[in-house]
């Protein structure tokens, strides 16, 4: 019985953490009290089996590895980015958003929706913090939609799923974390995710497009006196046309001295053009533009420039994400300025709550060092590894399995733990199988997504559950009763999304070249093409010739070619010093040279 315990200890060390973490106990605690528990457990089985390497002087490696996640610089982004998320979200740009957004999609069926998800999707690009973007439009949208007679499943699943845009679009917390434990750079991820993160935007308001045709009264239009910035569209339109024009001229100027920059400087000259036109319309009380148009152009531009300043700079090579998150950070301290919102209190909640996820992040890599030292030590890898590289169907029921897999304990673990533990299990068996590492980790980051929307622990319910009204309440604009909004409508009006998220998995793994475009589309170089050729000595032979002593080129001690011929290309005769023979037959370089 002990040998055949120390024999599968590995599977039994896996197997009491799952049962660890399903009992409640904090994760980076039940990780390390694991890994310790196992290691004494190991060191004593270890003489009744081979597949077991554990011993007391090992234990002298956890300094190092404790060290080797703290010096990590690459994980520095996840303060950075959480900062900039809080100050953004207290500022006030979500609700300035939301606000905007849906006075200009308000005369469109669904048009709060769309605005919603718009909005999730800007969120998810400058704040990359699920809780603070379901947060604020659960408290912004959500009363305004019942408002208007949206159906509450609806509303409901629009807000939660937008909400988690943020874990898949970048600046994505999940992805910098995936990069890391996949050994791969956060610039490549955060490349490979975008498309992505877009195409499942597109899903999104497709469903509300679909849904406004099939239940036409579960989300109307705004009604024509909530539409407090008229209309003016046609202003809107003739103005970014006007931005795209002034954009083209300065890239055509910019391209014989700027190169390829000169299409990012140029249509940066139109967007500051334009904002700047904004800007003194409204000062001077000109009314060229409609004041749909001024609202929407001042308060888009700040955060599509922060999302330039940070995304754009690490695309383009010219900062790292940990840079760029410093920028960000610097960005929206000057955006919230700008606002007149910036205070203490501001600072002080987005200090404390970016001390407080980076402490949790820290202790869970820290609680998985401690398992992994054990967990390598009983050849637990291996086991994975031989697990599912041997699953029926090679590489494809390799991906059915472990999307399974990640599917069925995303209801129980949130995507730090999965990142934490269970990605540093699978690396090893897709880059065995040939799996590309980044393609694969944006794949588990799109289905580790469903972990905020799975009924019942999804944390992008909680969040909404937390804001959304539990009693009834009187509506001050319409002095109506409202009804609140039942936990059963939140989690009815999540399980469709969760449906999209997993058609979008299965795209993802059918039209892989959504995420490969991040290595460009640069030639290919077959090795098997490559030749190399060495070419001969001598005039005759129409390659390299080196002059002897006489001919400026000194080589001291007579050095000769094997088989006794100098590096002058031929035997040299008497009185022929300075003459080199013509020989047409290439020096043998297989063998060494010989010194005379």
């Amino acid at each position: 019985m002990i040998e055949l315990i120390a024999e599968n200890l590995a599977p039994i060390m896996f197997a009491s953490l799952i049962v660890f973490l399903l009992l409640g106990y904090p994760v980076a605690f039940s990780l390390a009290a694991n890994g310790l528990l196992f290691f004494i457990i190991g060191v004593e089985l270890a003489p009744l089996s081979d597949s077991i390497n554990l011993s007391w002087p090992l234990l002298n490696a956890l300094p190092e590895r404790f060290w080797g996640v703290m010096s990590n610089d690459t994980l520095l982004a996840i303060p950075f980015f959480t900062f900039m998320g809080i100050v953004l979200e207290r500022s006030g740009m979500a609700e300035d958003l939301l606000d905007t957004i849906g006075q200009l999609f308000g005369p469109v069926r669904g048009g709060l929706a769309y605005a919603v998800i718009f909005v999730g999707a800007l969120l998810a690009a400058t704040t990359g913090v699920v809780a603070a973007s379901v947060i604020a439009m659960g408290l912004i949208s959500l009363p305004i939609m019942l408002r208007y007679g949206y159906d509450r499943r609806v509303a409901s699943g629009v807000i939660a799923a937008s909400g988690t845009l943020a874990q898949i679009i970048p600046p994505s917390l999940v992805l910098i974390v995936l990069a890391d434990q996949l050994g791969r750079s956060v610039g490549d991820m955060y490349a490979g995710a975008l498309i992505p993160g877009l195409v499942l935007t597109g899903l999104y308001m497709g469903y509300i497009l679909l849904m406004s045709f099939l239940k036409r009264d579960s989300m109307p239009a705004l009604p024509l006196e909530a539409r407090t910035l008229g209309s003016g569209v046609t202003s809107l339109i003739v103005a970014l046309a006007v931005a795209g024009g002034i954009a083209y001229a300065a890239h055509v100027l910019l391209s014989p001295t700027q190169g390829e920059n000169a299409d990012i400087l140029g249509a940066t000259v139109g967007v500051a053009f334009i904002y700047m036109v904004a800007l003194i319309d409204r000062a001077m009380k000109i009314n060229a533009l409609s004041r749909l148009a001024q609202q929407v152009i001042i308060v888009l531009i700040p955060p599509l420039a922060l999302i330039f300043l940070v995304l754009g700079t690490i695309f383009l090579g010219i900062a790292t994400p940990t840079e760029g998150g410093a920028m960000g950070a610097v960005g929206a301290l000057i955006m919230a300025a700008a606002k007149g919102r910036l205070n203490m209190e501001v600072i002080r909640a987005a200090l404390a709550s970016t001390t407080r996820l980076s402490a949790f992040v820290l202790f869970i890599l820290i609680g998985a060092r401690v398992f992994s030292l054990t967990f390598y030590g009983v050849n637990g890898h291996l086991w994975v590894e031989h697990l599912l590289v041997g699953l029926p169907g090679g590489e494809i029921g390799f991906l059915i399995a472990v999307n399974l897999l990640v599917f069925f304990l995303a209801f129980f673990l949130d995507f730090f733990e999965l990142a934490f533990i269970i990605v540093p299990l699978l690396a090893p068996a897709a880059d065995k199988l040939g799996i590309d590492l980044i393609w694969f980790g944006v794949l588990l980051g799109i289905n580790m997504q469903t972990s905020f929307m799975h009924p019942p622990f999804g944390f992008a319910l909680f969040y909404l559950r937390s804001v959304a009204a539990r009693v009834p309440y009187l509506d001050k604009v319409t002095g109506k009763m409202t009804q609140p909004v039942t936990t059963g409508q939140i989690y009815w009006g999540a399980v469709p999304f969760v449906g999209i998220q997993i058609l979008m998995v299965a795209l993802t793994i059918l039209f892989p070249q959504m995420v490969m475009h991040y290595k460009g589309s640069g030639a290919t170089v077959d090795p098997s093409t490559i030749k190399i050729e060495v070419p001969g000595f001598g005039q005759g032979g129409g390659g390299l010739t080196l002059p002897d002593n006489g001919g400026g080129l000194g080589l001291p001690g007579g050095l000769q070619l094997p088989g006794g011929s100098p590096l002058d290309g031929g035997q040299q005769q008497p009185g022929q010093q300075n003459a080199p023979q013509q020989n047409n037959s290439a020096p043998d370089l297989s063998a060494p040279p010989s010194f005379n």
